[in-house]
């Protein structure tokens, strides 16, 4: 998958004191899905693989739409860019576009402006406030890393963190797994057997017959900050 190589707007000054900065309201995450960017058609089928095995795979089958660990992934509609190679369009602000969520997961780019998300101090990651136990192991997240310029952005921007994000600083994040749906074949044919509501971990048996839409990592080595503190260390890192 390309990436898209972009500048990162420069009206969204980070946070440099006690005042917050307010997102600039013309500025959408990159990884936001936007109207017109709809699902593909359904042309999914399963191919015998040995006895009793299956594997999930589009009629029209592309090397494209399996990631790094073989496993299929949702296809999705790209809308139109700008000249940055943002995505433009009404945005589906509760949505990521799966395509564009796996991208910056797997290159570990910053969900805002998709340019490298290591800060000083490590990798930035946000969740909802009080949505994840940063005491039960595995620490999973679903949501891309943020660079030092868009931290307040994102928190101020996305519905899920309601401006008072949990603030991640994690030195490592291997690659977990995929969040997604389980097909097989039904009364309607192929179609979903199964929605787990927890991630599959890569090597999970269940994957040959899995469609992913969004890519998961592990909070490794982490240790779970103040949103200001944080601003103050990358600061002084600086």
């Amino acid at each position: 998958m390309t990436h898209a190589q972009v500048q990162p707007p420069a009206a969204t000054t980070p946070h440099t004191g006690e005042k917050r900065v307010r997102a600039e309201p013309f500025l959408i995450p990159f990884v936001i899905q936007r109207e017109g960017e709809e699902a593909a058609p359904d042309n999914l089928l399963l191919a015998p693989i040995g006895p009793s095995r299956y594997q999930l795979q589009y009629a029209d089958a592309d090397p494209r739409d399996r990631d790094l660990r073989g496993v299929l992934w949702a296809r999705c509609a790209f809308g139109p860019v700008d000249a940055s190679d943002m995505p433009t369009g009404k945005p589906q602000w509760r949505m990521m576009h799966p395509l564009r969520q796996r991208g910056t997961m797997q290159a570990m780019r910053c969900q805002v402006c998709a340019e490298p998300a290591r800060t000083p101090l490590g990798y930035v990651f946000l969740a909802g406030p009080e949505t994840v136990d940063p005491h039960r192991m595995p620490v999973l997240t679903n949501q891309p890393p943020v660079c030092t310029q868009h931290i307040h952005t994102a928190a101020e921007l996305c519905p899920h963190l309601d401006r008072r994000p949990m603030v991640f600083l994690a030195q490592s994040a291997p690659l977990y797994g995929v969040h997604g749906v389980i097909y097989g074949y039904g009364d309607q044919g192929v179609q979903v057997m199964g929605r787990p509501e927890e991630p599959l971990p890569y090597g999970h048996p269940n994957l040959s017959t899995f469609l992913a839409s969004q890519l998961v990592r592990r909070l490794g080595s982490f240790r779970l900050v103040d949103l200001g503190e944080l601003v103050r260390e990358l600061k002084h890192a600086a």
